[in-house]
């Protein structure tokens, strides 16, 4: 990421040219676009900054296909759903561009055939870069671009998807504004607004698929750069990672942590989600208990521990099945952090008979499960993996002498939390016709 100078010029001494380059014919495979692109404008200069709709180099690439639905291309062209309202699909593509439709395209081509965004967009541009420099001796900046929608507005604007020659990003961070001010976050996608800028004069109807900026060299380079890789923003710092759509899927049980600590911070914004479930007569039943403290932790698993193999011994389980069955709890030991979820049922009804009785608790543990799940759901949000053990079910008294519980907190097992080591397994299929009986 480049760290930009105060300009030296004043703003009136600034010329800012955009323009199209009208003449180029349809893009076939095969096509070098860079040689397309020096026949239609020979006149290119040292500074340039071309931006190309993507299209042109897909097509040029083979990124073509025919024979197959847009709904087909889609889905195989995405690796996340984000969002989906009828039709229209947010999607994440390899490259990781959250973007409608996962950038395939059936507009511009032949009918029967949509088009796809190239493999790799910043070699696409390296490659019309080079061309042009073999073919005119100049060198000029090249963005390749597409068109994305953005929360929170309506409309869409191009941006970038592929870079070369061009500093895709400003870092304004540490500098100061004519106040005094200090910049702490100011970064500026330079790239997107080259991008942006061009199609203003390309247009989307017009055929005219390559526009050049004029007056803007300061920002191209000699080396084709990093690429677009500064402007995608990584899932670990991504605020907005999970659509509404797969929210819910994001949580997955995790059985493998990194050494990286927790944020109790994140945790704690997890549990404002887990007392947002549902509960009967308007109560509270939900209590977690943070274990923050490497020493608790395992003072508490080692007690857990004791108790389970005592109780494997009364069953008869053999020493090989007793220490199969025990290594389960290692997923615990695993984790940095731990969270004991436990039911209170303070507000419950007492009746005169068993039966409602029983129904009266089995209430309180749904609401209890309901908030574990809502606990689960946000930590995955937060970007933290989580595997729910219920071990602490069978030696609640255990637990509650330990973590010097009161008697009325009973454990509903325990929620392992930490930054996964690895990616998790893809869920087993499921439909939910399976799960359904309609009457």
């Amino acid at each position: 990421m480049s760290r930009i100078r105060r300009r030296q010029d004043s703003p009136s001494d600034i010329r800012l040219e955009i323009f199209p380059v009208p003449g180029i014919p349809e893009v076939q495979e095969g096509d070098d676009v860079g040689k397309l692109i020096s026949a239609a404008m020979p006149d290119l200069r040292d500074g340039d900054i071309l931006v190309v709709t993507s299209k042109v180099s897909s097509k040029a690439e083979g990124r073509t296909r025919r024979g197959l639905t847009r709904v087909e291309a889609v889905a195989a062209e995405t690796t996340r759903v984000v969002a989906r309202r009828g039709e229209t699909v947010i999607a994440q593509t390899a490259h990781g561009f959250v973007m409608a439709a996962a950038g395939v395209d059936a507009s511009n081509t032949e009918p029967g055939t949509v088009v796809l965004l190239p493999v790799d967009p910043d070699a696409s541009a390296a490659a019309v870069r080079t061309s042009i420099k073999e073919r005119l001796g100049v060198s000029v900046g090249v963005v390749v671009s597409d068109t994305f929608g953005r929360p929170w507005r309506n409309g869409q604007t191009d941006m970038a998807i592929g870079v070369a020659g061009v500093t895709p990003m400003l870092d304004y961070r540490g500098m100061s504004d004519d106040h005094g001010n200090a910049l702490e976050v100011t970064m500026t996608a330079v790239a997107d607004e080259f991008a942006a800028a061009g199609d203003l004069v390309k247009g989307k109807l017009a055929q005219t698929p390559v526009a050049v900026i004029r007056g803007m060299a300061e920002y191209t380079t000699e080396e084709d750069g990093p690429g677009v890789r500064e402007l995608v923003r990584q899932s670990e710092d991504d605020m907005f990672r999970y659509g509404s759509r797969d929210v819910l899927f994001a949580r997955r049980t995790v059985r493998g942590f990194s050494a990286e600590p927790v944020d109790g911070a994140k945790v704690r914004r997890a549990v404002e989600a887990a007392i947002a479930a549902p509960a009967p007569h308007h109560t509270t039943p939900w209590r977690f208990v943070l274990l923050e403290s490497p020493e608790i932790r395992v003072k508490l698993l080692d007690a857990m521990r004791e108790a389970w193999i005592a109780d494997l011994h009364g069953d008869g389980f053999s020493e090989e099945a007793i220490a199969r069955r025990v290594k389960r709890g290692d997923v615990l030991r695993a984790a940095p952090y731990l969270v004991v979820p436990c039911l209170v049922m303070d507000g419950s009804h007492t009746y005169r008979d068993d039966r409602r009785n029983t129904a009266e608790r089995e209430m309180f543990v749904v609401a209890a499960g309901a908030g574990v799940q809502n606990l689960l759901v946000q930590l995955a949000v937060e970007g933290l993996g989580s595997a729910w053990v219920s071990s602490t079910m069978f030696c609640r008294d255990v637990v509650r002498e330990v973590l010097d519980l009161p008697p009325g907190w009973d454990p509903m097992g325990a929620v392992a939390v930490g930054r996964p080591a690895a990616p998790p397994r893809d869920r087993a299929p499921r439909q939910a016709d399976d799960f359904i009986v309609t009457r």
